[in-house]
């Protein structure tokens, strides 16, 4: 962690965000009904990685997490994380990715009871088998408050990413003292579960890149469409049709450099922008635009109507071509 003394105290940058989620949900008392309760955030945490150990955007020592932090009563743990691997999982076929699952059990340098830790591990293990899903049993590599499910990504030269994760907790709600008011009257502890679907935001942002070979789809690519103007002259022709794609929703830039349009082209191709419309004098003449594409290369002149509807589409059901 990263620390600093301010006042002849010792304070911490945070490096999870857990804890934050036990203080929200002890801002109030809780009844039975509230239950399952989702609290998420997008957290920025700060980790003393050593410098040999820093890898792009793999292993960096300020990242995002995509945390949530779900209270529930211990018999709607099975369903919980049936929810939470569907989300998951649609989160990782949207990108095209496969993947598998690991259960990690009790690591040797953990807390709680052995009674806790037993009721922890069959209901992830319950989850996962009642869904059918197959999975590997990773013995003791558990966090220490907890067993969980990771998911490991597989990338298109075969590597494994660590990613996702379902991590179930008895200790944290203790620690804290969190409680709910029970159907009967009596106080009782929530039962919590960890889960992030991508993890560190900045380390899917770099599988994603390497992934595609920064040749994203059409509708993740951050620039979809760029416009090329022949020359200036034909620079008022080229904003009318950027645009009209931009009044589409569609991520379009215009390019009015005056450099020639070889070079303009070959930029645009190295951007690896799916789509890429020449205008010059013979389509602002047919009211048209010169088509090449990152599939099919050049297209030749078409329709500005047909281009739009044809990007709405891919963005609409998000193709991987």
């Amino acid at each position: 962690m990263y620390t600093t003394m301010i006042d002849d105290m010792n304070y911490c940058i945070k490096p999870m965000n857990c804890p934050g989620g036990m203080l929200v949900y002890k801002q109030e008392m809780h009844s039975y009904r509230d239950l399952p309760l989702r609290v998420a955030e997008i957290g920025l945490v700060h980790r003393h990685e050593k410098s040999g150990a820093l890898h792009g955007l793999m292993r960096v020592r300020c990242f995002h997490q995509d945390d949530a932090h779900i209270f529930m009563t211990e018999d709607q743990i099975k369903d919980e994380i049936s929810g939470v691997i569907r989300l998951i999982d649609g989160v990782y076929r949207q990108f095209g990715f496969n993947y598998h699952i690991e259960l990690s059990t009790r690591p040797e340098d953990s807390m709680g009871s052995d009674e806790a830790w037993e009721l922890a591990t069959e209901g992830l293990r319950n989850a996962l088998d009642e869904n059918g899903i197959k999975y590997i049993v990773n013995e003791g590599d558990g966090a220490f408050y907890g067993p969980k499910i990771d998911f490991h990504l597989e990338d298109s030269i075969g590597r494994t990413w660590q990613c996702g994760t379902i991590q179930l907790d008895m200790q944290m709600p203790e620690r804290f003292e969190l409680e709910y008011m029970a159907a009967d009257g009596t106080k009782k502890r929530p039962v919590m579960i960890h889960r992030v679907a991508f993890g560190s935001i900045e380390r899917f942002i770099g599988i994603l890149i390497e992934h595609f070979a920064g040749q994203f789809p059409t509708w993740l690519s951050p620039v979809q469409a760029k416009v090329l103007p022949i020359s200036e002259k034909f620079a008022d022709y080229a904003k009318q049709v950027a645009e009209a794609l931009d009044k589409e929703g569609i991520r379009v830039e215009a390019d009015n450099r005056a450099e020639k349009i070889g070079y303009k082209i070959r930029e645009a191709r190295n951007e690896r922008v799916p789509y890429i419309i020449v205008v010059g004098e013979k389509d602002v003449e047919a009211n048209k635009v010169s088509l090449r594409s990152r599939k099919n290369g050049e297209e030749g002149q078409v329709d500005l109507a047909d281009v739009i509807a044809r990007l709405k589409e891919e963005m609409k059901t998000r193709s991987m071509d």
